[in-house]
């Protein structure tokens, strides 16, 4: 076998990718699982947002090649969504640009900005492709702690204790995963003024925005954040989209510019019929937000009563698709998930996937409809 490159070997496989093998052998062998671990929406997209993809499909051109930089219209209906629902004014043309999922963009934008050699600000708990992207790109990926006395905010009484000079993103992921915390005002002003402070580049990874979430917010709404920020966002979460891969960055025009030189070099546009779905999808009304929260709230309820059987506990305030548990004391998370997983049947993500500040706790997903979280509950009762 021809040897791989040297980057592969600080990075490992995804773990949801080895462990959903693991789950899928279970399966075909008869083995009833239930996944709680993945966070994969299972309701639907909005109705019309389907119907016009279906429909775009006879519009002239809808099977040639697209822009690079998606369509105007979809462009500018990004904007508007900001406008509308985090009362944030970015300019369409010049400080949006849409992405095939905002996974893409971790990959582009730390492509756009890093160096060999270069460092990055990852939380620890996080999502792990910020540290398996760094890594890839031979950057080195410094762990902040994000810990549960400290709300899972970052310490930046800590972190202007480092040696900050080499370090040229910093990722941050409000609402959290996988903790579900929500950041206060201050905190956005503070990172700003850290960014602008170090010459850090802030990137709000921010998907989360609209699940169980009163106060959805940008980091795109506080004063100088377009001088240092970019946002991700997704339509995975918010429209019941992820299998359609739709995102977006925003910020401004000279860092989006970075970005479009890897994306334009990395693929061929967005498919036409997705991008006329998605605009579709930007224009749902207040009832799509309310109804699918109804269906989260009542999930989450469910979750809550799973948790407390298994004798765990958790955050009543804490937001998203997740319900972050804390374990009994002097329990390993990966021998608990194990553990649940033989006995019940039950597939629960461990806490210590995210990071080492994830040990002593697991993960359970709210995208598995109500009648199956009743039986999760009834096994282990």
């Amino acid at each position: 076998m021809i040897e791989v490159a040297d980057r592969l070997k600080h990075v490992e496989e995804y773990y949801f990718s080895k462990k959903l093998r693991e789950v899928a052998f279970l399966k075909s062998q008869g083995k009833p699982i239930i996944n709680l671990g993945i966070g994969s929406p299972d309701l639907e997209p909005p109705t019309k947002a389907t119907m016009l993809l279906k429909d775009s499909l006879d519009d002239e051109g809808a099977n040639k090649y697209q822009s690079y930089q998606g369509l105007p219209e979809l462009r500018d209906e990004i904007a508007n969504f900001y406008k509308k629902r985090f009362k944030v004014t970015v300019n369409g043309q010049t400080e949006v640009l849409p992405l095939l999922g905002s996974k893409e963009g971790i990959m582009h934008i730390s492509m756009a900005f890093l160096n060999k050699g270069d460092e990055v600000l990852v939380p620890n708990p996080g999502y792990p492709t910020y540290a398996a992207v760094s890594n890839l790109l031979e950057a080195n990926p410094i762990l902040y702690d994000l810990k549960e006395d400290n709300h899972w905010l970052p310490d930046f009484i800590a972190l202007e204790r480092l040696d900050l000079s080499r370090v040229k993103i910093m990722w941050i992921n409000y609402p959290h995963m996988p903790t579900g915390a929500n950041a206060p005002n201050k905190f956005y002003d503070e990172v700003i003024a850290f960014g602008k402070r170090h010459n850090i580049l802030i990137v709000n990874d921010n998907p989360y925005s609209f699940v169980l979430n009163e106060r959805p917010i940008s980091i795109m709404r506080y004063r100088n954040a377009k001088d240092v920020c970019l946002e991700l966002n997704s339509f995975s979460k918010t429209f019941n989209m992820a299998g359609w891969r739709v995102g977006m960055v925003v910020g401004s025009y000279e860092h989006l510019t970075a970005v479009l030189k890897v994306k334009s070099n990395m693929d061929s546009g967005m498919f036409y019929g997705i991008q006329k779905g998605a605009i579709e999808a930007l224009q749902c009304s207040d009832m799509w937000f309310v109804s699918l929260n109804s269906v989260y709230q009542l999930r989450r309820e469910l979750v809550w009563k799973l948790v407390e059987a298994l004798g765990c506990i958790y955050d009543e305030y804490a937001t998203g698709i997740f319900v972050w548990a804390k374990l009994p004391p002097k329990i390993k998370s990966e021998e608990f998930t194990d553990m649940v997983l033989k006995k019940h049947s039950i597939f629960i993500a461990p806490g210590t996937v995210f990071g080492s500040n994830g040990e002593g706790y697991v993960r359970f997903s709210l995208c598995a409809p109500e009648e199956i979280i009743k039986e999760a509950i009834s096994r282990v009762k």
